[in-house]
């Protein structure tokens, strides 16, 4: 998804009048905006002659990017509205429609989230869909992500509109678009949809018939969702566990609780402040289960009850944040994204069996998911970022099957029944690995321990300079293309041994705007641009051979030191 356009320019007083093209270009979207507050907005900047606010808003318009159109609300193609989402609603149906009239009879799967607009946004979207001959199917409820991606195989569709901004900020809305195999969009489909969107009017006048508006039938897909998620536990296995759970303010629990009892785990305690959807979200300062503080009252209720286990998902549930009890008593300890990842991969490969397995992971994420495919025999794809690409690894390995892959970014697909990441149904398996755990008298902080002996110490971590105003994507280019064109010799002392440009592809990646540099033999550091925010992201990851259980603390501090050097000296570079 597209990045949100700069936060809004000051007032008009003492700048120049907006030029008149600017002008004619405002008063047009005005005039056909179906929404009246937007309207007013638009008038009101022009009234005011504020420049800079409308070429933020008419300048710059909002591009269809990783998996669908993201930013923040507001009038003018620069931003989120009804308009906006309804251009993206017509170009989504004339490509949908050009496949012909079995395509138009299977339809698009219309779900939401209960964010600001999103209800609006999802009328909208199936309204514009059936007048243009296909027919629409609508949840009539917010529900999780992952159940609009499932439903879209499940129900045959020949493709799928989430509207959601997923973890983003509340003044943020989006729609995110599935193919008809219930994956996120990739090339060259996006860019269809992007240029039929571009397309006003209608070519050749209105549709020949107005297609069928239809709801999902709920029960059902909830029931075959759930039987898929049930499938992938041992009913005989520990279900003795103390969870707490919270959906920070997201449409996670009008599943997660639910699925929990049902694969026979003791009703969650859910965050009383947390527990219902508010698209505010008032106890946060971001909806973001990676961002420091997100699981403070889930932690604290954890520890008021003497709970197990804190599982978190984002606001649309399709990510999963665990906390556990740390070493020291009432101590907490929030796994990374990689720390969950290696945990559900190492649970998922040693209760399975098949010469078809299949692990995946972004080139972003920690190589110990690789290390860990090596050892145990099974087949390992490294896609890029994105579970558009993870989902459709087995493509790349005839033959196999998806077993598990995820990114960094806490997001997990703990099977392929839903080709997408699904917070709801790694709840789950995360809840029985820790029971597992639990009855064995170990902790996942002792698993950790255990690969990290077996596999190598692998410590990562994130860095991010983010930029705001109209010349942000400039300016993160430039950073980026410093790497590219000028990539160091030396990173935190270790002389670099490779620098890979992937804009042109590397091997059977296809091209993306990223540089990957590795150091040492003990070092990488990949830079990119965010693709759903303004910001410049450097992943950074430090590895040591594996090593034994009572030599893991001192090659945890080494590590950890040759991390803080490393995240020091990407900063300099990336801020000169």
């Amino acid at each position: 998804m597209t990045a949100r356009a700069g936060a809004p320019g000051p007032g008009a007083q003492g700048a120049a009048a907006p030029d008149a093209g600017l002008v004619a270009r405002a008063e047009a979207w005005m005039r056909d905006d179906p929404d009246p507050a937007m309207r007013a907005e638009v008038a009101a900047l022009l009234a005011a002659g504020d420049t800079a606010a409308l070429a933020e808003r008419f300048d710059r318009p909002l591009e269809f990017g990783t998996a669908g159109i993201r930013g923040e609300m507001g009038a003018g193609p620069g931003r989120m509205n009804r308009a906006v989402v309804r251009r993206t609603a017509a170009g989504l149906a004339r490509v949908v429609a050009a496949q012909g009239e079995r395509a138009a009879e299977h339809g698009v799967v219309v779900g939401r989230d209960a964010r600001h607009g999103s209800a609006e946004y999802a009328d909208d979207v199936a309204e514009v869909v059936a007048a243009h001959g296909v027919r629409a199917l609508s949840f009539a409820r917010p529900l999780p992500t992952p159940i609009t991606a499932f439903a879209v195989r499940h129900l045959g569709a020949a493709a799928g509109a989430m509207v959601t901004a997923s973890h983003n900020p509340a003044r943020d809305n989006g729609v995110k678009v599935y193919l008809a195999d219930g994956a996120q969009v990739v090339p060259p489909y996006d860019a269809q949809i992007a240029e039929a969107a571009a397309v006003v009017a209608e070519p050749g006048g209105a549709p020949r018939r107005v297609a069928e508006r239809a709801t999902v039938d709920e029960r059902e897909v909830l029931d075959a969702y759930r039987d898929a998620v049930l499938a992938l536990v041992d009913p005989a296995a520990p279900r003795e566990l103390a969870i707490v759970y919270t959906p920070l303010h997201g449409v996670g629990n009008a599943v997660v609780p639910d699925l929990l009892e049902r694969a026979g785990f003791a009703r969650p305690l859910v965050v009383s402040a947390q527990a219902e959807p508010d698209p505010d979200f008032p106890t946060l300062s971001f909806p973001n289960p990676e961002e420091p503080g997100a699981l403070d009252l889930a932690i604290a209720d954890a520890r008021r009850t003497g709970a197990d286990l804190v599982v978190a998902n984002d606001p649309d549930a399709d990510r999963l944040a665990v906390a556990v009890p740390g070493a020291r008593a009432g101590e907490w300890r929030v796994l990374s994204g990689d720390e969950l990842g290696i945990l559900l991969a190492d649970h998922l490969v040693g209760h399975s069996s098949g010469a078809d397995r299949l692990v995946a992971t972004t080139i972003v994420s920690s190589t110990m998911l690789a290390a860990l495919a090596a050892e145990q025999g099974v087949a390992y794809v490294e896609t890029l970022t994105g579970f558009k690409w993870i989902a459709r690894a087995a493509a790349r390995r005839p033959g196999h099957r998806l077993l598990f892959g995820y990114e960094e970014a806490l997001g997990y697909a703990v099977s392929d029944a839903v080709a997408d990441k699904d917070g709801v149904s790694a709840a789950v398996v995360a809840a029985e690995l820790a029971a597992r755990a639990k009855s064995s008298g170990t902790t996942l902080p002792d698993l950790l321990d255990g690969l990290s002996s077996r596999l190598g110490v692998h410590e990562s971590a994130q860095w991010s300079l983010r930029l705001d105003g109209p010349d942000a994507p400039s300016e993160i280019a430039r950073v980026v293309a410093r790497w590219r064109h000028d990539p160091p010799a030396t990173l935190a002392g270790l002389e670099v041994t490779e620098s890979v440009d992937l804009a042109t592809g590397d091997g059977e990646l296809p091209p993306t705007d990223a540089v990957v540099v590795r150091a040492g033999g003990r070092a990488r550091v990949v830079v990119r641009p965010s693709g759903t925010e303004p910001k410049l992201k450097a992943y950074l990851l430090v590895t040591t051979p594996p090593v034994r259980r009572d030599e893991l603390s001192a090659a945890r501090r080494e590590a950890s030191e040759l991390l803080e050097a490393l995240r020091a000296d990407v900063a300099r570079r990336c801020a000169r």
